[in-house]
């Protein structure tokens, strides 16, 4: 007498969720961010107090822009990017960005106390290596 093994196939759903994928992107999207994060707030890190300004409706820039900062502080001092710069040398450190095929758009973080010859400075050093895109930080006054 032979004997049958084969199993009668069953057709029951599998009940179980492969996760594995899901944690590794999970883990993925976890390590982008914590590399992303700090650039961000990387121009931030230079504490000025912004000049007020009334809500109105604001243009969202192109994605592929880039934006470099230039911050003026109340006591006179410039940074480029973060990093200080005297005005008698803004014009060498403006030089690697007037060379680059699309021109980045500058964004001027300047003190409410700082004075207007030093803004006057700033952009005189940007007309003087034909850097025109410019846009202003401000802060938006309350109702």
């Amino acid at each position: 007498m032979a004997r049958n093994f084969h199993r009668k196939r069953q057709s029951a759903p599998i009940s179980e969720l492969n996760v594995t994928n899901l944690i590794d992107l999970g883990f993925t999207l976890l390590i982008i961010f914590m590399i992303a994060t700090p650039l961000i707030n990387q121009e931030q890190t230079i504490p000025v107090d912004l000049p007020f300004e009334q809500r109105s409706e604001q243009v969202q820039p192109d994605p592929d822009t880039q934006f470099e900062s230039i911050t003026i502080r109340a006591d006179g001092s410039i940074a480029l990017s973060g990093e200080v710069v005297l005005l008698a040398n803004l014009g060498a450190a403006l030089e690697p960005f007037a060379n680059m095929a699309k021109l980045p758009v500058f964004r001027i973080r300047m003190d409410a106390d700082s004075t207007a010859q030093q803004f006057v400075g700033v952009m005189d050093a940007l007309k003087s290596k034909h850097l025109t895109r410019i846009t202003f930080d401000t802060q938006v006054s309350a109702p």
